[in-house]
């Protein structure tokens, strides 16, 4: 298990925001509910003006998409608020603007690499790793599981966002 070294020289400093940007495939399934569960969590917490969360995708296939239809079943079902999305690609300059970037699985760290082909700065991590869970974010769209996706990511991201609080919390 790889253990990812938290750099907060930029982050959370003299009122500048922790920037995470989730990525999937397609940023209508995973990545999205993502940005919407940490956005949820971060809301809940009242700490809405450290964070600014965002998502896209590895690809242009679901370029302006909106969030695909069960997965936005799964998301009510939680009670996790969503408003209109439109799925982008990820850029460079998000690279460059973004604190963290989390990917799902295994899968997106390849593709990727064709918008991004340089991670000199060590942003770009799988969620699971960050969190030390032994279970990437396997894609509903393939396995029709959203309702198990959206949990799984409700795990995922408070752990995450109490890691990042923390170490945030320390400068």
């Amino acid at each position: 298990m790889m253990v990812w070294k938290l750099n907060f020289n930029q982050k959370g400093e003299n009122g500048k925001m922790i920037k995470i940007l989730f990525v999937c495939h397609g940023n209508i399934c995973r990545s999205v509910a993502a940005e919407y569960i940490f956005k949820a969590i971060v809301k809940e917490k009242n700490k809405e003006s450290l964070f600014q969360i965002s998502s896209r995708a590895t690809t242009t296939e679901e370029e302006g998409n909106d969030i695909y239809p069960p997965m936005k079943k799964a998301l009510t079902r939680q009670h996790i608020s969503f408003f209109s999305h439109h799925a982008k690609q990820i850029t460079q300059k998000d690279y460059d603007e973004y604190d963290y970037i989390f990917l799902m699985d295994t899968y997106n760290t390849r593709t990727i690499r064709y918008v991004i082909p340089q991670d000199d700065q060590h942003k770009i991590m799988l969620l699971s790793d960050f969190v030390h869970a032994s279970k990437e974010v396997d894609d509903p769209w393939y396995t029709g599981l959203f309702d198990e996706v959206v949990l799984q990511l409700k795990d995922y991201c408070l752990k995450c966002f109490t890691c990042i609080l923390k170490e945030s919390e320390k400068i």
